[in-house]
């Protein structure tokens, strides 16, 4: 990991020198814009608007619109002049508990390593911040922007994640909040039931991103060359006409997916609820890893089985007076007789 970031933890009156990397590595997968016939790339110029010519990017300056078609120009002696006490410094400002931080306000993580001879005082305020159950609020300056951000410790590191401020969160403005629409008692109890049936804990490694990995099979077929098959559509999901009744249904089918082999009252094999769907497919992806480890051993056990009934077979007829030919065909026939009876019965 690169640095992107270097200056001091300020922690009353100890300074802890830190550097900045980025916790976070976003795994989409990114296009270039191209010219469809020839696939070249497509450039754009920076071109004034004014006098119509192509602008470096050492003739560019930071413009804010005042409104009425004016701009005020800012230069970079502009910034430098400003007062930002914590340029080069984190400030910590005070503790709190986490639980009254709202998560919205979160915005991007980043980890914090102890430079040079920092080691001792980084390690005491990560203990000291863990044993106390809070998290620090703290002021930095990034990319000449003031941010309100949080430390916490994650796995013995501390972490930084900046927020936003909170004249930065808008407020929700939608008609359905004065209405005078309210959940029943008896809708709110199966609704609870509901959740409760599809708790569990949380896993990060049992969700995938799907559509990344469908993205890179179609890229990868397009590379090799090969015919691309289309995904089958999805099937719409009935609409829920008795809220009561879809959170019913919801709850029995949550609940019976929970439980290893089960299945509605006919039989069939019931939907998975997201939790259990995820983690089948981890099992399923760690039996196929095991099975690809050691093929061998399936084909080792087939031939033992089959060595094993053919002694046995061999070894029957020596076992008694009952084991003759007479004793074995005829339960198999009248089974095979009776098998057709039932079919017609149950259609």
């Amino acid at each position: 990991m690169r640095a992107i970031w270097k200056g001091a933890v300020s922690f009353g009156l100890v300074s802890i020198a830190v550097k900045l990397y980025s916790a976070t590595d976003e795994k989409s997968i990114r296009f270039h814009q191209v010219h469809r016939e020839d696939g070249g790339r497509i450039r754009y110029q920076r071109v004034c608007s004014v006098c119509g010519e192509q602008v470096g990017f050492d003739d560019i300056a930071k413009g804010y619109d005042v409104g009425g078609g004016e701009i005020v120009v800012l230069t970079d002696e502009d910034f430098e002049g400003l007062p930002l006490s914590t340029s080069r410094a984190i400030d910590v400002l005070e503790f709190v508990p986490a639980v009254q931080i709202d998560p919205i306000l979160f915005n991007k993580a980043y980890y914090l390593e102890p430079e040079g001879t920092a080691t001792k005082p980084y390690v005491l305020l990560r203990d000291a911040l863990a044993d106390s159950e809070r998290v620090a609020i703290v002021k930095i300056a990034m990319r000449q922007r003031e941010q309100l951000a949080t430390l916490r410790v994650r796995e013995g590191v501390l972490v930084l994640n900046t927020m936003l401020w909170p004249d930065e969160v808008r407020e929700p403005e939608f008609a359905f909040l004065d209405e005078a629409v309210e959940a029943r008692g008896p809708e709110l109890a199966m609704a609870a039931s509901l959740i409760d049936s599809m708790t569990g804990d949380f896993d990060g490694s049992a969700y995938t991103d799907d559509y990344r990995e469908a993205l890179q099979e179609v890229i990868e077929a397009k590379v090799e060359g090969r015919e691309i098959a289309a995904p089958p559509e999805p099937e719409e999901a009935p609409a829920a006409v008795d809220l009561m009744a879809a959170l019913r249904a919801s709850v029995e089918r949550a609940q019976s997916a929970r439980e290893p082999g089960a299945g509605d009252e006919e039989g069939e094999p019931v939907e998975p609820t997201p939790i259990t769907a995820a983690k089948s497919a981890k099992a399923s992806r760690a039996s196929k890893g095991a099975a690809t480890k050691q093929p061998a051993a399936p084909a080792k056990q087939a031939a033992s089985k089959a060595a094993s009934s053919k002694s046995t077979s061999k070894a029957a007829p020596k076992a008694g007076p009952k084991a003759g030919p007479k004793a074995g065909p005829k339960p198999a026939q009248k089974t095979a007789k009776k098998a057709p009876a039932k079919a017609s019965r149950s259609a």
